[in-house]
């Protein structure tokens, strides 16, 4: 991941409305009898039926899908003890996550005091609004005392997760890495580099999955925990060893394991070689590990490596682990969240790893078959088999442990209602991002001068997604970049305009008179345009200098995409080309087709639009439900001169029935109807979508797309990106005037996506 700049960081934190999360009402509250009902005098009487049931606080209120992540500061990151105040954004950050990855909701609470008894007792004392309590960032040893008592003094799921979190995936990661080498749990010898809060739960919760204490060495700042050491605390003494070692050369020599929570460069490659046959080093110091993945592999091509980086194999990742958890301990109503549940979590991830893996994931990463072994015995965080995986395992593990108030009973409605209530696919703009980034291509950005490019420009590059070229005057775009200190000097600047593009200008002037010599155009008129930076970069695109184009910001759509048709043209077999908008809501992303092309399409448009949309998600990794958009469902309107928009969308539906039986379409129908799946199936039974959720809209023609989209925008408060251009023969993308650089930066993501599969398709 590219450096984050100090600037970006407190610019994404205080832009719009400060900070990360907020709070919104769940239940209609626009007329005088909504707010009755919501307050005074209706609230009185569920307040009365939790008064004689207290159980019924979870049938009324959000309790049950409410978790609280408590911290006092002390312990915050890499950051140390910066108090409770300044760790609140950082607890707002563990709300989002929760809230993507599991969709449960979080109040974040800070807590001033360093004093044990005082942070105990203010948990206890708002326990109650909380379905579950995740503690967070609190310093050893006084989260161990903190954890063990409330624990005991409450009845709802608790977790430490800087303890348990890391030490549920590092275990499951130990279990599949061990079964890679060869070798036996209770047999390998393991050096643990590191005691504190989250070194000491790893070590234990290896421990429950099978190692043996008399086979670890555990090291802090002083040296090896020996019993003759007077220095230790009891949560240390209990990994203290007898045995003549002192040193952290002398522990690893001969070790099948190291398992490393302390700081950067501190195993060598001489210590790695010294390990014996096979050996598992999981180096968890973040951002620098306790050897670099180079260093690793350079000193034993045979060990089995994970870290905490997102950027090599293996990564010992929270987010693996946390928002699963709780939610199947809420979903159960567990009194607690024991060993039973941890264990359980840590034997769900271990198998999914062993799991086929789906296509979707692969392609994620840029892996043509990700297989268990020594670059995979870790999950993938975008894996979005982990909800349903690790969940119901920790679910049924609490229920068998007898802590379960609310037994689940039919597994496979669990697991479906995990899929619908989590909206899946709005993880899509991170998978397409993480597939962009595994090979990155050459984006053409012909508006070089324009600030909301460079910055665009500057984001895609650092982050690894593109590698940008910039098009225009390049002493105004070197002032603009060091005006704003964007720190991409070494980007690539091309001006159509200069002298020494003299010979490509001619080149491209030849192929263009070429391509229209019999347009119209003469060879003259041919050379002008090459002055044009638009047309300058189609040509780039259209000889293979560049991989795509990204323009629009100060371009009318039209002199983007009228030169992109005469040039590079539409694909063969298609009458036009079309475009789509991704909408992402919170039910997930809908994709609405067309939006910007085709203003009054015939039926064969309307079959080929949703053609085209239907690739562009699979190429997303989406399977397409459509619904052909109508206002008229299955021939209610009958076919006069006056009603032609129904009856077109009639064909289309019939061309494709006949044509693609595989593809789930239908229609036409209304919009209520195709997003309302029971309304949908209680009238029109018959139709081949019934049982399944649409995503996918074709409007009848351009006024109802465009209308819809920028509705579901600005009223809807849907993000929306796009248009995104298909059938074209390259990719060419125009991006709105009015757009940030965050819709540039997911333009430009989705032409390298895009990139990547004419690639694919040229080869």
């Amino acid at each position: 991941m590219a450096k984050i700049t100090k600037e970006d960081a407190l610019k994404y934190h205080e832009e719009g409305r400060p900070g990360k999360i907020e709070v919104i009402p769940t239940k209609p509250h626009r007329t005088q009898r909504d707010l009755a009902l919501a307050y005074t005098p209706g609230v009185a009487f569920p307040c009365l039926e939790i008064e004689k049931n207290k159980d019924d606080i979870y049938k009324y209120t959000s309790k049950g899908n409410l978790v609280a992540v408590i911290s006092n500061g002390t312990a915050v990151l890499g950051l140390g003890d910066i108090g409770a105040d300044a760790g609140k954004p950082v607890m707002e950050g563990k709300g989002l996550l929760f809230k993507i990855f599991a969709d449960i909701d979080v109040f974040d609470i800070e807590v001033e005091t360093h004093d044990v008894e005082k942070f105990i007792e203010t948990v206890k004392n708002i326990a109650v609004t909380f379905g579950g309590i995740n503690l967070e960032d609190i310093k050893a040893p006084e989260c161990f005392e903190i954890e063990e008592r409330l624990k005991k003094e409450l009845n709802i799921p608790l977790m430490h997760d800087d303890q348990h979190g890391t030490a549920i995936i590092t275990a499951a990661g130990w279990i599949n890495a061990i079964e890679i080498a060869g070798k036996k749990k209770d047999e390998v010898k393991i050096v643990v580099n590191g005691a504190g809060a989250a070194a000491i739960a790893c070590t234990k919760m290896l421990v429950s999955a099978g190692a043996k204490i008399k086979n670890i060495v555990m090291l802090d700042t002083k040296g090896v925990l020996r019993k003759d050491r007077a220095d230790l605390n009891k949560y240390k003494q209990i990994f203290a060893t007898d045995r003549d070692i002192h040193t952290l050369t002398e522990a690893v020599s001969g070790a099948d394991v190291f398992l490393g929570l302390s700081t950067k460069n501190i195993l060598s490659k001489e210590m790695v070689r010294s390990m014996a046959n096979n050996p598992v080093v999981f180096a968890m110091a973040n951002p620098d590990p306790e050897i670099t993945y180079e260093d690793a592999m350079d000193a034993r091509p045979d060990v089995l490596m994970a870290t905490g980086r997102s950027d090599y194999p293996n990564q010992v990742n929270n987010v693996l682990g946390f928002p699963f958890i709780f939610r199947g301990a809420l979903d159960v109503r567990a009194t607690c969240i024991n060993e039973e549940m941890k264990i359980a979590a840590v034997y769900a991830l271990a198998k999914l790893t062993k799991e086929d893996v789906p296509e979707h994931v692969s392609n994620a990463y840029n892996v043509k078959h990700l297989v268990f072994g020594k670059e995979y015995f870790i999950p993938k965080p975008l894996d979005i088999r982990l909800i349903t995986s690790v969940a119901p395992a920790v679910a049924k593990a609490a229920m068998d442990s007898g802590v379960a108030r609310k037994p689940i009973t039919d597994w496979e409605a669990y697991k479906a209602e995990l899929i619908r209530r989590l909206g899946l696919e709005n993880q899509l703009v991170r998978r397409i991002t993480l597939k962009a980034k595994t090979e990155p291509k050459r984006i053409v950005f012909p508006e070089g001068t324009n600030l909301k490019i460079l910055k665009a420009a500057k984001e895609v590059y650092l982050e690894g997604i593109a590698k940008p070229v910039l098009l225009g005057n390049e002493e105004q775009i070197r002032q603009i970049i060091a005006e704003n200190h964007l720190d991409i000097t070494d980007l690539p600047i091309i001006d159509p305009r200069s002298q020494k593009e003299e010979v490509k200008r001619i080149q491209f002037a030849e192929m263009i008179w070429e391509k229209r010599q019999r347009k119209g155009i003469t060879h003259d008129e041919a050379y002008e345009l090459t002055y044009n930076r638009n047309y300058f970069g189609i040509m780039m695109v259209e000889t293979g200098e560049a991989d795509a184009m990204v323009s629009g910001v100060t371009s009318e759509y039209s002199d983007v995409m009228g030169p992109a048709l005469k040039l590079i043209g539409s694909r063969q077999n298609l009458s036009r080309i079309s475009s789509m908008y991704m909408v992402i809501t919170k039910r997930g992303p809908f994709f609405f087709a067309d939006t910007t092309v085709n203003l009054d399409p015939d039926w064969k448009t309307l079959a080929e639009t949703a053609l085209l949309t239907a690739e562009m998600l699979r190429r997303f990794n989406i399977e397409p439900v459509i619904a052909m958009l109508s206002y008229s469902n299955f021939g209610s309107i009958k076919p006069s001169e006056h009603t032609t928009g129904p009856e077109r969308v009639r064909q289309a539906t019939k061309f494709l029935h006949q044509n693609y039986p595989d593809l789930l379409v239908d229609g036409e129908i209304q919009a209520n109807f195709a997003l309302n799946r029971e309304m949908r199936n209680s009238k029109f039974p018959f139709s081949k979508i019934a049982n399944h959720d649409v995503n996918t809209l074709i409007f009848p023609n351009l006024n109802s797309g465009n209308i819809a989209y920028k509705i579901m925008q600005e009223i809807g408060g849907a993000e929306v990106i796009g248009p995104i251009l298909m059938g074209i023969n390259k990719p060419i993308h125009v991006v709105p005037m009015e757009c940030s650089v965050r819709e540039i930066v997911h333009m430009a993501t989705i032409a390298v996506v895009d990139a990547q599969h004419v690639k694919k398709t040229d080869n």
